[in-house]
């Protein structure tokens, strides 16, 4: 009965497969809404403002760092909780696929969410004459826990990992 259980418990990882497949679905849409707004400015981009074409370019980039963190969730998610990839050994193989294990990630996606954090706190100043003061402090507020949490959770991994 045991041997059943955690076979079976075991097998159940797979369940992760398709979560991780529909982390693309999401790749996808964030590609869509990248691009629309690139078809949106390109006709109004003689008539757009400085300030808002940098709001409209932090949001890209906010855009493009929350892709890259989806990529790196899934791949690495999907090789560290369910099943090595096996895309061969070709030149498009990325080079940190197979050696980010579970901490590594968790690292990564912090660092990723501060990252994020920061370029949306970024278009909160841009356009701060528009938002209220006590919006900004929360702003600011959760950006520093955000900073302060992917900090301490570095510095976790480091004294885990060496034995200090």
């Amino acid at each position: 009965m045991e041997k059943v259980f955690e076979r079976l418990m075991y097998a159940s990882r797979w369940i992760m497969a398709p979560i991780y497949l529909g982390l693309s679905l999401i790749l996808f849409a964030l590609g869509v809404k990248f691009f629309q707004e690139i078809f949106h400015l390109l006709p109004n981009i003689f008539k757009i403002g400085e300030v808002d074409l940098v709001l409209l370019t932090l949001s890209l980039i906010d855009i493009t760092l929350v892709g890259g963190l989806i990529v790196m969730v899934m791949f690495s998610g999907y090789e560290n909780f369910v099943s090595q990839l096996d895309v061969g050994e070709d030149n498009d193989k990325l080079s940190w696929l197979g050696k980010m294990d579970a901490g590594s990630l968790k690292n990564k996606v912090a660092a990723s969410i501060v990252a994020i954090s920061s370029i949306h706190l970024l278009k909160v100043f841009m356009n701060a004459e528009n938002i209220s003061n006590d919006k900004i402090m929360w702003y600011l507020l959760i950006h520093i826990t955000f900073v302060l949490s992917a900090f301490a959770m570095g510095y976790l991994d480091k004294i885990t990992r060496t034995g200090k």
